[in-house]
C-alpha cells in the first residue's frame, strides 16, 4: 500500500507515516518513486505499539 493509503487506514497523516519510515521503524520499500507498505507489516507496527 501507499503512504496515503496506509494514513488513511491508521487515521495518521502522511507525515507521520513518513516520519515512521524515516526512523526505521515501519518497515517499507521504495518502487520508483513511491514508498510501498505491506499491509502486514502495518498491522503488526500498529499492533506492537498498542501493546507497547
Amino acid at each position: 500500500m501507499t503512504i496515503p493509503d496506509a494514513a488513511e487506514h491508521v487515521r495518521v497523516s502522511t507525515k507521520t507515516i513518513r516520519r515512521w519510515i524515516s526512523g526505521g521503524e515501519l518497515p517499507a520499500a521504495k518502487l520508483g518513486l513511491q514508498w510501498r507498505i505491506r499491509p502486514q507489516d502495518l498491522t503488526r507496527f500498529v499492533r506492537d505499539r498498542l501493546e507497547g
